[in-house]
């Protein structure tokens, strides 16, 4: 048993990585809402006035790029020119190529070939009894916050704000249990009209006073809001973005280990993506099942072949099931093929834009079918219990 502090970190829906997500997530989304069995690798780099669009795309459906582009941005809120970055007047460029056919050979179901793995790779899921959701708590509150943070810009409660903002979390651990918050980190983009003493006023009623329950702080809690003083610049124009620099942000903030690739803008026969959502679907019902407090689930694959080369688990030591028990029950419980996760996630729908943001996981919405716990009395009659 340990004492400490964890700190995670997330950004707002505004942050130019996840502008960058958004948009390769959007056109993913428009491609299979047209043909569900679009091939697609889209990445995209955001920058003052500017966004570029390249990657391998092979479909059967016209998409018009620029056009999801432009309503991404429109979304998410940069509408104005002053901001330095603005849907209707950024430049758009594209640079997209076909899948390369060394790749579909190894991927394309046919009558001689059961559909394998898009790539090599490791994937990880995590689980732990810390919130409702399954998540760690250092990443669930600082998402909650960020999403706070977009919900007061765009009803109006705080019209100053800008779409770019980012959130941290440092919660203090006593023999491996959450206890409270030693601090609360926020930096939010706003017009230049407001006076830092207002905007950290209005952080700390609006924000976080809805968002972090008072069980958690302390009369010692720290709240550290723009502490440079000033942040009109952001978004694309403070930094250029990029799909898939957000990968911690993404998953479980820090707490557990991350594969070799990020999510978005990948179809699902990218196990990148697919078996990254299966291993999160597969260590949220391991704890579920109460096999464990936490659980963190690997899968390994080879390029072109349907079965993982490897399936392992770790419970961190607070399991009451051996592990080689619960790992045999995974492998006969769920199966790991990436068609068969495909088909069981219902993975070829255009439900990804959502996920570019605030989180893959720990979100109870209907389109994200790796978070159910459907599979937990399975597992428990595996395992004979």
């Amino acid at each position: 048993m340990k004492n400490y502090i964890f700190t995670s970190e997330s950004v707002c829906e505004g942050h130019p990585d996840k502008v960058a997500d958004q948009i390769s997530d959007g056109v993913l989304d428009e491609l299979l809402s047209k043909d569900p069995d679009s091939r697609v690798a889209c990445e995209v780099m955001v920058t003052t006035g500017m966004a570029f669009v390249s990657g391998e795309i092979t479909t059967k459906a016209y998409v018009d790029i620029p056009k999801v582009v432009r309503n991404t941005i429109k979304d998410i809120g940069y509408t104005d020119a002053k901001m330095g970055f603005d849907y209707e007047t950024c430049a758009v460029l594209t640079s997209i190529d076909e899948q390369s056919p060394d790749i579909a050979m190894g991927v394309d179901q046919t009558p001689n070939h059961e559909q394998g793995a898009g790539d090599q790779g490791i994937m990880f899921g995590y689980a732990c009894t810390e919130t409702e959701s399954l998540m760690p708590l250092p990443i669930s509150m600082a998402q909650k916050l960020a999403m706070r943070l977009a919900e007061v810009r765009k009803d109006g409660t705080l019209p100053y704000l800008r779409p770019d903002g980012k959130t941290q979390v440092s919660i203090v651990y006593k023999n491996d249990r959450p206890k409270y918050i030693s601090t609360i980190v926020m930096a939010a983009q706003h017009s230049p009209d407001v006076s830092n003493e207002k905007l950290k006023k209005d952080i700390q009623e609006e924000v976080i006073g809805h968002v972090i329950p008072k069980d958690l702080l302390r009369d010692d809690t720290k709240y550290m809001i723009n502490t440079t003083g000033r942040f009109v610049i952001g978004g694309p124009q403070g930094d250029c973005g990029l799909t898939g620099r957000k990968i911690i942000v993404d998953t479980y903030g820090g707490i557990g280990s991350h594969g070799g690739g990020c999510f978005s803008g990948k179809d699902p026969s990218k196990v990148d993506r697919s078996a990254s959502y299966m291993a999160r679907h597969i260590a949220k019902n391991i704890v579920a099942a109460e096999f464990s407090k936490s659980c963190e689930v690997q899968l390994a694959y080879a390029i072109g072949v349907a079965e993982p080369v490897s399936v392992y688990l770790d419970c961190k030591g607070t399991n009451s099931v051996k592990a080689e028990k619960i790992c045999e029950a995974v492998k006969e419980v769920f199966d790991l093929r990436p068609r068969a996760i495909i088909d069981y996630l219902d993975l070829k729908r255009p439900i990804y834009k959502k996920t570019a943001a605030y989180g893959h996981f720990g979100r109870d919405e209907p389109e994200f079918t790796w978070e159910r716990t459907n599979r937990v009395d399975e597992l428990r009659d595996s395992v004979g219990l």
